[in-house]
């Protein structure tokens, strides 16, 4: 039987290993909210307990820093970006609330631990477009650096600001005209050897959720927020009040599961310090 092309393609996609590629896992701040918002079902009352305590989670915010072989320095998505809470405004600063912070989580200083400048970044991916993964491109604007975004993800983001339909989550002072935004399609795309981006709306309508196949330490899966929680994925878990379209989430998450277990991925999760358990941020790289 032959093997259509496009298959060929897709599955030595999964396949390729660049050599000389590095990875750097950048943590560039904390927030700490009711876990009602990431995790459906949490603080659920009922008739024997209609007053259940509320759990409050704490979250860590992850970027990821990428030095390849051909294509330089990429950056998978940026954080909040400085000065948050006070752009962020009320009530959102509350809701998600900034906590432990450090001038050493801000995201050019993150970078500079990995012996690199931010000004050197060659191409940022977004995976989706929410305030605190698409924050930090003010340090983008007018460098002519690519921003790497579904196009789904960027028309809903801009549509959410310009009639507020879901201003709060997508915020203006990041979405503007002085980027260089460079939208793909489709469910798929290679970005750049070893680095595939992979279609999975539910949480958004364009996330993206990026594979980087690594020489020595195999496959890693960011899916940003289609799980912010590991027990959104090791649970099948939806978000809570951060669900968007449930029905595509499930047939996401799908997709996800049968990815992991064909490249046997270490997953990485939008907000887990569960997941980063016994891995070391910046500046260790791996390899």
């Amino acid at each position: 039987m032959q093997v259509p092309t496009p298959i060929i393609l897709s599955l030595c996609a999964y396949l390729i290993e660049p050599q000389g590629t590095k990875l750097w896992l950048l943590h560039v701040g904390n927030l700490e909210c009711d876990e009602a918002w990431f995790k459906r079902g949490g603080g659920t009352s009922t008739l024997s307990n209609p007053n259940p305590a509320r759990e409050r989670r704490k979250l860590i915010m992850v970027s990821v820093l990428i030095e390849h072989p051909v294509d330089g320095l990429i950056l998978f998505e940026t954080g909040s970006g400085k000065d948050y809470p006070e752009i962020w405004g009320a009530p959102i600063n509350d809701i998600f609330a900034r906590v432990d912070y450090s001038e050493d989580q801000e995201l050019d200083v993150q970078i500079k631990k990995t012996g690199h400048d931010i000004k050197n970044v060659k191409m940022v991916v977004i995976g989706h477009l929410h305030l605190d993964h698409a924050g930090g491109l003010e340090y983008f604007r007018n460098t002519g650096v690519p921003i790497y975004v579904h196009e789904k993800e960027l028309k809903h983001a801009f549509y959410s600001v310009a009639t507020k339909s879901d201003l709060g989550v997508y915020l203006p002072h990041y979405l503007t005209f002085d980027l260089t935004w460079v939208p793909f399609s489709g469910s798929f795309v290679e970005i750049a050897q070893g680095l595939n981006l992979h279609h999975a709306p539910g949480h958004t309508p364009g996330l993206c959720i990026l594979q980087v196949n690594m020489p020595k330490t195999g496959t890693w899966v960011f899916t940003t927020d289609m799980y912010h929680v590991s027990e959104n994925y090791e649970e099948s878990v939806p978000q809570g009040w951060l669900a968007r379209e449930h029905d595509d989430w499930v047939r996401s998450n799908q997709m996800i599961h049968m990815l992991q277990r064909r490249t046997g991925a270490r997953m990485i999760f939008g907000h887990c310090a569960k997941a980063l358990e016994g891995l070391k941020m910046a500046p260790h790289a791996y390899e």
